[in-house]
């Protein structure tokens, strides 16, 4: 279940970028609804076929876009963190969610009614244009992410991955399982630990029981080559920059997967 921690928060205090980019009064529009609230792994913000009622603007918490087949096979389809949002279906699609919205990284988020986010974004064109620009940077993305799993070995579709999480979180530490991983990946959990093992050899991270530390984000961002870097660019053209922790090594540093099991 998710926390409601307090309720319409001033803009100065907001940590996602999309509120944060929006005008004093286009901001203004929404905040009576904003509140915020904590939300936990596996949380469901949004689920296939079904119409949203509520959208969420994560602060510190990271989701998964997950497409499901007609036998219910799911796979990583994107993920999004303090740079968007999960109400995109709510302006293009009749609020009917074409994915599963899970919460992949445990966090804060603002949360308000789907129909009064309908409602200000129709009443503001200023709003509703940069709800249109984040619905093509996540078209950009989930375009990218079909492009990778044809493409690129398992290897670098890791590198990537790890790279867009630590995008998007506010401190180094990253809760996941293998078993997660491996759904995000659409590939088997023995196939990522061969694949953090590889990452580990090249000097990039150091894989520990319950953690991955990134060691050198620069060779991580070539190592996973072409496979990561045009959904952020598009993102920064669009919308602004997306800020990306620096790696550190030694205790705490670095950017950290786990548990591991």
């Amino acid at each position: 279940m998710s926390m409601l921690m307090q309720s319409s928060p001033a803009q100065s205090t907001v940590e996602n970028r999309l509120l944060s980019a929006l005008s004093a009064e286009d901001f203004a529009r929404l905040a009576p609804s904003l509140e915020r609230i904590h939300l936990p792994v596996r949380f469901l913000m949004g689920g296939h076929g079904g119409v949203m009622d509520t959208v969420y603007f994560p602060e510190t918490a990271v989701a998964s876009l997950l497409a499901i087949s007609p036998d219910g096979n799911r796979v990583e389809a994107g993920l999004f963190g303090a740079e968007g949002m999960s109400g995109l279906p709510v302006l293009l699609a009749e609020g009917r969610s074409p994915h599963d919205s899970l919460i992949q990284v445990e966090g804060g988020a603002l949360r308000m009614p789907a129909d009064a986010f309908a409602k200000a974004a129709w009443d503001s064109p200023t709003l509703m244009g940069l709800m249109l620009r984040y619905a093509q940077t996540s078209s950009v993305q989930v375009a990218h992410t079909a492009l990778s799993n044809a493409l690129h070995t398992i290897n670098e579709r890791l590198a990537r991955w790890i790279l867009m999480c630590h995008d998007r979180v506010p401190t180094d530490q990253i809760a996941l399982t293998h078993d997660f991983m491996a759904l995000m990946l659409g590939t088997r959990r023995s196939s990522v630990t061969l694949a953090l093992q590889t990452l580990e050899g090249s000097g990039l991270i150091r894989s520990l029981r319950g953690q991955v530390v990134v060691r050198d984000r620069a060779g991580l961002e070539e190592f996973a080559g072409d496979a990561y870097g045009a959904p952020e660019a598009e993102y920064e053209r669009l919308i602004g920059p997306m800020p990306r922790p620096r790696s550190k090594e030694g205790v705490g540093g670095g950017a950290s997967i786990g548990p591991t099991s």
